[in-house]
């Protein structure tokens, strides 16, 4: 037996990029899945489609989790649906790069908006579902370790990330929730090459001080989301997984 059979879930900015990826492997091991996008339709679908040609089950739907009628729309749809909700994956996200000269109330709110404030109303919007062995898996970062130069939005909104998965790890450990993040280093996705993050010198910088020597795939981040989705990690809650190849 899969790992996920019978279990529903719900992953947010799954158009593309590591959601994709995250969305497709639960799938792969049993679970319904609503693939949610906020703009891609096309990308969703397509990530829809490539489940369902596996014999997986899974539908697109839209919506934006800064908003919090649509962060309910999302759930709601997984339980109309499905029947049920067992698994939340807050993996939809902005990442702006910005010297502290050009940070803008525009450039904070958009990204609080949706790394910090989405992460809280899909989560609100989810435990009225979620029962005795769900699992909540926030995707974090390693920047709220390493702390880069020209990401103090953006790092900020991951600390509080991190900050908000112990806090729902404890209030939500007696309802016999999890609740664990996963904190990729860097992961080759679209998000990374339109940031113009992929660059032969930023490649070789990476590498240089990876002790694995090599980028994170989607997938890599995938199969821990899968573990943390499983019966698997039933002892695990309040954990941040650094998924970043050693690189510190």
């Amino acid at each position: 037996m899969s790992k996920l059979s019978g279990k529903v879930a719900v992953v947010t900015g799954a158009s593309k990029g590591m959601g994709a990826a995250i969305a497709k492997a639960l799938a792969a091991e049993g679970a319904c899945v609503v693939v949610n996008y906020a703009s891609s339709r096309a990308g969703a679908d397509a990530v829809v489609a490539a489940i369902t040609a596996a014999n997986g089950k899974a539908v697109a739907v839209g919506g934006d989790v800064s908003k919090a009628a649509d962060a309910r729309g999302i759930v709601n749809a997984a339980v109309e649906t499905y029947g049920r909700l067992d698994i939340l994956v807050n993996n939809a996200g902005i990442f702006e790069m910005s010297p502290i000269e050009e940070v803008t109330e525009d450039h904070f709110h958009r990204q609080f908006n949706t790394n910090v404030l989405g992460v809280l109303l899909a989560t609100q919007a989810a435990v009225k579902h979620l029962r005795e062995g769900a699992s909540i898996i926030n995707i974090g970062s390693f920047v709220s370790r390493t702390t880069p130069a020209m990401t103090a939005v953006y790092t900020g909104t991951k600390s509080a990330v991190d900050a908000i998965t112990g806090v729902l790890a404890r209030e939500l450990g007696p309802r016999k929730i999890r609740v664990n993040a996963i904190n990729p280093g860097v992961v080759m996705t679209e998000g990374l090459r339109k940031a113009g993050w992929v660059t032969p010198e930023v490649e070789q910088l990476v590498l240089s001080q990876t002790p694995l020597g090599r980028l994170g795939q989607p997938n890599d981040i995938a199969s821990i989301a899968v573990f943390l989705a499983s019966d698997d990690a039933r002892c695990l809650t309040g954990e941040h997984t650094i998924a970043s190849g050693g690189m510190r």
